[in-house]
């Protein structure tokens, strides 16, 4: 604060009151400002880092299995619906993945509530095993051969109880980072939860090239394609033990009064009290729900289907671009820590306006290298905006509620969103037959985005998490 406001302020309090042995001091430029009120002891770097591999590692598990799951996809189709016809087959699988989606606002309301009241630790380290058995049982069920048409019914079950389970694990790992980090640090943080989905996503396809690779073909389809899925059991089993190595966070136990307080009906809390930021983030998200899955689900299709690359080249290209963007993501957390979470969100918005267009049109060259270049321009407004959403489905929210809102939120914008995005982008080209009729469909939502931004988004860089509850107007004292 500037020192005339905090020499002010000292001057209007009345002589006699507060402790007489604080002597009154001046504060020079640059001084740190005086908080409102006393916030948790700040934590230590590691135990931070502590935190950061906890929170992630529930998010790499479950990206490695959509990644996983979504290449191989032609082998579950012949395991797990009739042989007859090999397209319908491999478009169930696919469907099943959708139909789990579906489910993820339900499942992160769930869970969402559940961690709001005994705690995000307690929730995650559940989430986790969860995934991990449900994952690990997929490659255990027997095939449509053995037991006809019990297979995909027990297939379409594990996943919707996964996606119900999930629903709840990315926003409740961020909130679980956020919490612990310190206020002018939390981007950067956040970053690495948001990279952990990436490495996830590049694991599962590097465990499915490379089991195609060691078997050959009957095997693979035989039973090869299950050890990577039975091996997500031991790898969750990690983040179990990662997990249960770090405490609660210290928000949570402030809010709470060590766990002993907790809010009663904090999904019906949220949906009374924080309406308002729960709409703003839909409304400064949704772009970049579309802007992600059109990248990583639709653009390598249309690449094969419309251009004519190989399916490898065009795998390899999004893969490429994956890997560039990642060690990306840190930056732009040091960068919104910076210079704020309001000024990303609109170059981001703006960046997919002017520079998703040109990144098509690279494309449009037919090429290995257009398609690598046209998705490293792509991934421009990407680098501002990945990591700040993230950290901002955090942040919006009051601690009290924030595992609640947050998932609700995140899962009515990018759940909703990343299920319906591919099959619209489709749609789009195959109406107007150009791939700018996306960009159109993108651009719709990052001008609403824009002005959401620029009208509603508050700005919560270098802020306590119990400032940012104080002007939200909650009573940190409420329930204790």
């Amino acid at each position: 604060l500037p020192t005339s406001y905090v020499c002010t302020r000292a001057a209007s309090v009345p002589a006699g009151v507060g402790p007489p042995e604080m002597p009154m001091s001046l504060e020079m430029p640059g001084s740190p400002a005086p908080t409102r009120s006393a916030a948790p002891p700040q934590a230590s770097k590691a135990t931070i880092r502590k935190a950061i591999y906890a929170g992630s590692v529930g998010n790499f598990v479950e990206q490695f299995d959509y990644g996983l799951y979504g290449y191989m996809a032609p082998m579950l189709a012949s395991s797990f619906f009739p042989s007859g016809d090999t397209a319908a087959a491999v478009l169930s699988t696919y469907a099943v993945l959708a139909i789990a989606c579906v489910f993820k606002p339900l499942g992160g309301t769930l869970v969402g509530r559940w961690g709001d009241r005994v705690g995000r630790k307690k929730a995650l380290l559940w989430t986790i095993i969860i995934m991990g058995v449900s994952t690990a049982a997929i490659g255990a069920v027997p095939s449509y051969a053995h037991i006809g048409f019990l297979a995909p019914l027990i297939l379409v079950l594990l996943r919707t109880f996964q996606g119900i389970i999930s629903g709840g694990e990315y926003v409740g790992a961020v909130a679980f980072i956020v919490e612990w980090a310190s206020p002018n640090e939390r981007a950067y943080y956040t970053s690495y939860a948001s990279n952990s989905c990436f490495l996830g996503i590049l694991g599962g396809a590097g465990t499915a090239a490379a089991v195609s690779a060691i078997f050959p073909p009957d095997q693979l389809e035989s039973w090869g394609w299950r050890i990577p899925f039975l091996a997500v059991l031991p790898l969750s089993l990690v983040g179990l033990w990662l997990r249960n190595r770090v405490d609660e966070t210290p928000d949570f136990l402030r809010e709470t009064d060590g766990g002993r307080e907790i809010v009663k009906a904090p999904v019906r809390e949220a949906l009374r009290d924080q309406w308002r930021p729960m709409l703003v983030f839909c409304g400064a998200s949704i772009m970049l729900a579309i802007l992600s899955y059109t990248w990583v689900t639709y653009y390598p299709e249309y690449l094969t289907s419309s251009l004519g690359l190989s399916r490898t080249e065009a795998l390899a290209s999004n893969l490429i671009s994956v890997a560039a963007l990642m060690p990306l993501l840190p930056l732009a957390g040091r960068i919104s820590d910076r210079i704020g979470r309001r000024p990303m969100l609109i170059t981001g918005a703006l960046a997919c306006l002017g520079l998703v267009p040109v990144a098509f049109a690279i494309g449009e060259i037919g090429t290995f290298g257009a398609a690598v270049a046209s998705q490293l321009v792509y991934i421009v407004p990407e680098f501002f905006l990945t990591g700040i959403v993230t950290t901002c489905s955090a942040e919006l929210f009051a601690t009290r509620t924030r595992f609640s809102a947050s998932a609700i939120a995140y899962n009515c914008s990018f759940s909703l969103f990343m299920g319906f995005t591919p099959f619209l982008a489709a749609l789009l080209v195959d109406q107007f037959g150009s791939i700018y009729a996306v960009w159109a469909y993108l651009a719709v939502f990052a001008v609403l985005a824009l002005v959401f931004t620029v009208v509603f988004v508050r700005e919560t860089a270098n802020r306590s998490l119990e400032e940012l509850e104080l002007e939200l107007g909650v009573d940190t004292s409420a329930g204790k």
